[in-house]
C-alpha cells in the first residue's frame, strides 16, 4: 500500500472515531486518550440525541437538549484527531493542517451561532449548521494550501 492511500486510510478510521487513526498509527497512548475525550464530551454534550433529534428535523429539541459549554469541545476535537492521524501517517505537504484548523475553528463559530441564525429561512441547529460552517472552512483551507504550496513552488 502506498503512503498517500495508508494516511487517507488513518484519516478515514478518525472520521469514524477520533484515535482510532492513532491507533493504527501505534500512537496508544494519545488514541486512548482522544478516544476517552470522544466519550466525555459526546456524553456530557447530549451528543447521540442531538444527532437524533436533527436527523429526525428536530431542530428545537436539538437546540434544548444541547450542553454548549461541552459541545463546544467537539468541532477542534474532532478535527484535530483526524489531522493528526493523517500527520503521523507519514510525509506531509506544508500548510497541510489548514483544512483541518479552518475546518475546527468555523465549525466551533457554526455551533456557536446555531441557537439563531438561518439560512435559507432555515433554522439549522447545532448538528447541521456547524458541518456546514466546518465544510466551508475546510473548502478555505484547501484553496490556501493550494495558493501557499504554488506560491512556495515559484
Amino acid at each position: 500500500m502506498n503512503n498517500k492511500s495508508n494516511k487517507i486510510e488513518k484519516l478515514l478510521w478518525s472520521i469514524a472515531l477520533p484515535g482510532f487513526g492513532q491507533f493504527l498509527n501505534r500512537k496508544y497512548i494519545k488514541a486512548i486518550t482522544l478516544i476517552i475525550l470522544e466519550f466525555i464530551i459526546n456524553t456530557n454534550s447530549h451528543l447521540n440525541m442531538i444527532i437524533i433529534y436533527s436527523f429526525l428535523g428536530d431542530i428545537t429539541a436539538a437546540i434544548d437538549t444541547t450542553d454548549y459549554h461541552w459541545l463546544m469541545f467537539y468541532p477542534c476535537l474532532y478535527m484535530f484527531g483526524m489531522w493528526d492521524a493523517y500527520k503521523d501517517g507519514g510525509e506531509t505537504a506544508a500548510y497541510a493542517y489548514l483544512p483541518y484548523a479552518l475546518g475546527a475553528f468555523l465549525g466551533t463559530v457554526g455551533l456557536i451561532y446555531s441557537t439563531d441564525l438561518k439560512l435559507f429561512g432555515v433554522l439549522w441547529g447545532p448538528v447541521w449548521l456547524a458541518m456546514l460552517f466546518a465544510f466551508i472552512g475546510i473548502g478555505i483551507g484547501i484553496l490556501l494550501f493550494l495558493m501557499l504550496n504554488n506560491r512556495r513552488k515559484q
